[in-house]
């Protein structure tokens, strides 16, 4: 028996998920850690990284770390809170455009190649130019940009599940459609939905934190990374730490979902996880 050879993907695969895992972790401790991310000390403004503060402090004289921290809980609750919505529209109408196909489907799939023919992240700032900067507003831009993509994947896996005997069988016994759609398809598409799932939510902390950045996001002043690199610009080059963890936080969060993904994917596929 030929020995299955050393691959570093497990290893990668543990890591991420243990970071992510802390990430999560630390966004529900927020409140016990740092009680209140706004308190400001006028006496240590951009204090630098030291042991009473491990990130040092902005121009505010508020706790890198602490802001960090709860800006966890606002960019990681943004993003699970839009993708879930979007993968629940986009799920929902990718099965109803590929199961009945026809009119339907010819409809459903023009609406979104309208919609995947502009940029996300344009898409995402018009949208939000006409709802206005707020959590639940930026919630509901991401959502409706990432729906189709999910609605697009889910379609292709129930074009390739349709025409299968049990599916066959199930219409013969006299099966109704929304049974069917439960039981019989819906099982069989869940793979490539979570795989997606798990690379947008990298891609929504991103457009979240650029929606922030750019002034278009969460509420003004709020604890979000993305709003944490837009207040730090200005003071970069006298105090590089305002901006430098809320970044590092930012790309540990999507490297280790990427990771994840990736890891997904090559199980899905059939190949070495």
């Amino acid at each position: 028996m030929r020995r299955r050879p050393f691959h570093s993907r497990p290893t990668s695969f543990a890591a991420a998920a243990g970071v992510l895992g802390a990430y999560v972790l630390l966004a529900l401790a927020g409140p016990v850690i740092i009680a209140d991310p706004y308190a400001m000390r006028p006496d240590a403004p951009l204090v630098s990284p030291r042991l009473a503060h491990p990130f040092g402090t902005d121009v505010f004289g508020r706790d890198v770390l602490g802001r960090v921290i709860w800006g966890a809980r606002t960019s990681l609750s943004v993003a699970a809170a839009s993708v879930s919505l979007s993968l629940l529209a986009g799920g929902l109408l990718g099965m109803i455009a590929g199961y009945f196909g026809g009119r339907i489907d010819a409809l459903l799939s023009r609406l979104n190649d309208g919609m995947l023919a502009f940029p996300d992240v344009l898409l995402a700032l018009a949208i939000m130019a006409v709802l206005g900067a707020s959590t639940t507003n930026v919630t509901l831009a991401i959502a409706i940009v990432y729906t189709p993509i999910f609605a697009r994947i889910t379609r292709g896996a129930v074009l390739q599940v349709r025409p299968l005997n049990y599916v066959e069988a199930a219409r013969a016994l006299g099966f109704g459609h929304f049974r069917i759609l439960l039981r019989h398809v819906l099982p069989n598409v869940t793979g490539p939905l979570i795989v997606q799932t798990t690379l947008s939510l990298a891609f929504a902390i991103l457009a979240e934190a650029a929606l922030s950045f750019l002034g278009l996001g969460v509420e003004p002043d709020a604890p979000s990374w993305g709003m944490m690199l837009n207040e730090g610009r200005d003071w970069i080059e006298l105090a590089w730490w305002t901006s430098f963890f809320p970044g590092l936080a930012i790309t540990v969060a999507v490297l280790c979902l990427n990771l994840l993904g990736d890891h997904l994917r090559q199980r899905a596929a059939g190949g070495t996880p």
